[in-house]
């Protein structure tokens, strides 16, 4: 079974749509999502240096356009991707990426909610100066007794080793200072806040406001799996739901990952900028053929490994 997967903010990098923008239909899609939420995707993603995409408010919605044309250049048919897509989930903001994917929301009233997300995430944060940083190794049983002792929060408990951290940067150079048993290197993110901590409550309030006047939501017609807890999640309120939550709760990809094992995952793709959550499964899903799509250049391997993989109802027989 196919996976797709979406990542999340500190993926992107300068210029990593350029290449993009010659394959047909891309430049028309971010021309048109650029207009329905008053930001320029085109320069971010072309021109734009570290620093302006940095921004919570350019980032998340720069990433989700990424992530959705990308998806859409996998297949000739758009009709494929329920029939060879098994599940989709992303990673924080990727979430609203993956939803889109599953025919949650309409790609514009994504890019809408997730521009509200950014705006109001950047403006939580700027409220105390916060951050986030990844440990690499040691053991969750003991790393999260000892970041909860230093006042941060288990942001983004991932697998394969590693678990985001975030609180303030006072906090942060605390756990610098003292790692957790096991911990080989504590490594800060190129994020603007203490996302999914809370520090992002007001960011909650802002988005559940927007949400309630989300269009054209439906139920996922690709099995969608949650951050919250790695839920299978069949309703599109529930989604929605769950999305708002989300700012401010830890992102549990730990468990996503245990979810796409017990679906019979067999292949996973993550769209553009991939290569965060291809790293991931390789070290937590042995076996699992995995392809980052970065550039157009790897259309052509990914959908080798699409037309290789079963379709999900195929699995459904074999199960």
């Amino acid at each position: 079974m196919l996976v797709l997967v979406a990542p999340g903010q500190g993926a992107q990098t300068p210029g990593f749509l350029t290449a993009w923008l010659d394959f047909p239909g891309v430049r028309g899609a971010l021309e048109a999502w650029s207009d329905a939420v008053g930001l320029d995707l085109i320069r971010y993603g072309t021109e734009a240096d570290a620093e302006e995409i940095r921004d919570t408010a350019v980032a998340q919605p720069l990433l989700v356009a990424a992530g959705m044309a990308s998806a859409a250049m996998l297949f000739d048919d758009p009709a494929d991707l329920p029939r060879k897509v098994g599940a989709v989930a992303g990673h924080s903001v990727g979430e609203f990426t993956a939803a889109s994917i599953a025919g949650v929301l309409p790609h514009e009233e994504a890019l809408r909610l997730v521009r509200t997300r950014g705006l109001a995430m950047a403006e939580a944060a700027a409220v105390t100066e916060t951050g986030m940083a990844a440990l690499l190794g040691g053991d969750s049983e003991v790393t999260v007794p000892h970041l909860e002792k230093l006042g941060l929060t288990p942001a983004n408990i991932n697998g394969a080793g590693q678990i985001v951290a975030a609180g303030t940067k006072e906090q942060l150079a605390a756990l610098e200072a003292d790692k957790p048993e096991g911990v080989r290197k504590v490594v800060a993110l190129k994020v603007a806040g203490a996302f999914h901590t809370h520090h992002m409550a007001p960011a909650v309030d802002t988005l559940a406001k927007a949400a309630a006047d989300a269009r054209g939501t439906g139920d996922p017609k690709i099995t969608y799996v949650s951050n919250k807890d790695g839920r299978a999640v069949a309703s599109g309120s529930e989604v929605l739901e769950r999305l708002v939550g989300q700012v401010a709760n830890p992102v549990r990809w730990d468990l996503c990952m245990e979810t796409f094992k017990e679906l019979g995952v067999t292949a996973l793709i993550e769209v553009c900028p991939g290569g965060t959550l291809t790293g991931l499964a390789k070290r937590a899903l042995p076996g699992v053929k995995t392809l980052a799509l970065k550039s157009p250049a790897d259309l052509d391997a990914a959908r080798e490994l699409i037309a290789e993989a079963p379709t999900p109802a195929a699995d459904a027989a074999g199960a």
